[in-house]
């Protein structure tokens, strides 16, 4: 039997990109870019890692998103998912390279079981159920006009 090849009239428009959503708005790269270029950045860089962190890869991307976004290119946009899934995967390190905790392959059985009665009672008296019930009997009115004068702003 021949083999089949696949050709590009074979491979959907959804398949071909699945990841796009991975792909955030353009401007947000830029911003990202100009935030990591700032003095306040370039300060809390040195201070937290004792060297300045190197930006370019966002301007990269931007200039990737601007090319996909407008003319679909396809180098760009392979450019681009490539990027968010590494940068995505230093994001996640942390929880895949955790070994203390055994993960788990389903929720514990009484997870929705009834709350001890010391607890219950303390639930009860709680602020957070107050407020709930004020909200109950008054539901027209906003969360900010119920509770007015019971926020401090500092300027």
């Amino acid at each position: 039997m021949p083999e089949s090849k696949s050709t590009a009239e074979d491979v959907s428009p959804e398949k071909e990109h699945e990841f796009e959503w991975l792909i955030r708005p353009c401007h947000i790269y830029n911003e990202e870019y100009k935030d990591c270029k700032s003095i306040r950045a370039r300060f809390h860089q040195y201070f937290i890692f004792g060297e300045m962190l190197v930006c370019d890869q966002w301007l990269t991307d931007y200039n990737n998103c601007y090319l996909w976004n407008k003319y679909k290119n396809e180098d760009a946009y392979e450019n681009l998912i490539a990027s968010e899934k590494q940068r995505r995967m230093r994001r996640l390190k942390g929880h895949y390279d955790n070994d203390v905790w055994q993960k788990r392959d389903k929720p514990p059985e009484n997870w929705n079981a009834p709350l001890p009665a010391w607890l219950e009672e303390k639930r009860q008296k709680s602020y957070l159920k107050s407020i709930s019930e004020e909200l109950k009997e008054k539901p027209s009115q906003k969360v900010a006009e119920s509770s007015r004068g019971k926020f401090c702003i500092i300027m």
